[in-house]
């Protein structure tokens, strides 16, 4: 279990710090010092410290989810392309710049009032990751998905990301996997 990215662990070994002190406070009562009372504060400190400060791969890249899945949602593709990579490509679009252009269409009029993300699995291999999750898209009523289709369609998505050099981790491709529990793609959904 990674310390760094929950405080559960130091926090137990706090509470297990106290509890060998409580005990030994009683066992040799000649032995208490003031200063032992810091030795479980230092573990809770240590625990909610270590999980704001260091920020791991995982969360960086749940970082890039969600800041897709906003972005989606408010309708702002510069956010999208700030989290795309230069190298990106997938089965439609072909560049970075594909993308951009299609979500600049896409986006430019009322879409998705809220999304709902759920992620199912998130594997790091070194600089690659690869990223599955399902996104719950309510419509907005003026959009025209709502009014010719569907008010809510469930989308699962598969990330490909790439951790690059003073950038963090990007985009670099993004294939779409299923509508609704039917498999699909890109092309399916011009």
């Amino acid at each position: 279990m990674n310390v760094f990215e929950q405080p559960w662990s130091l926090l137990t070994a706090a509470v297990v710090v106290l509890l060998i002190l409580l005990m030994a406070r009683r066992v040799f009562p000649h032995k208490k010092y003031w200063w032992q009372w810091f030795l479980p504060a230092f573990f809770t400190v240590a625990a909610f410290g270590l999980d704001l400060l260091v920020q791991t791969d995982l969360e960086r890249i749940n970082a890039v989810i969600n800041t897709g899945v906003k972005a989606v949602e408010e309708e702002n593709p510069d956010a999208i392309e700030a989290i795309i990579s230069d190298n990106y490509s997938d089965s439609y679009h072909r560049t970075k710049e594909s993308l951009t252009r299609h979500c600049r269409v896409r986006l430019s009029q009322p879409l998705v009032e809220k999304n709902i993300k759920r992620i199912v699995a998130i594997e790091i291999s070194g600089p690659r990751a690869t990223a599955i999750f399902t996104v719950r898209i309510v419509f907005d009523k003026r959009s025209y998905v709502y009014q010719s289709f569907k008010r809510i369609m469930l989308t699962k998505m598969k990330l490909d990301l790439l951790k690059e050099q003073n950038k963090g981790w990007l985009i670099s491709r993004a294939e779409l996997l299923e509508i609704d529990g039917q498999p699909t793609k890109w092309q399916n959904i011009r």
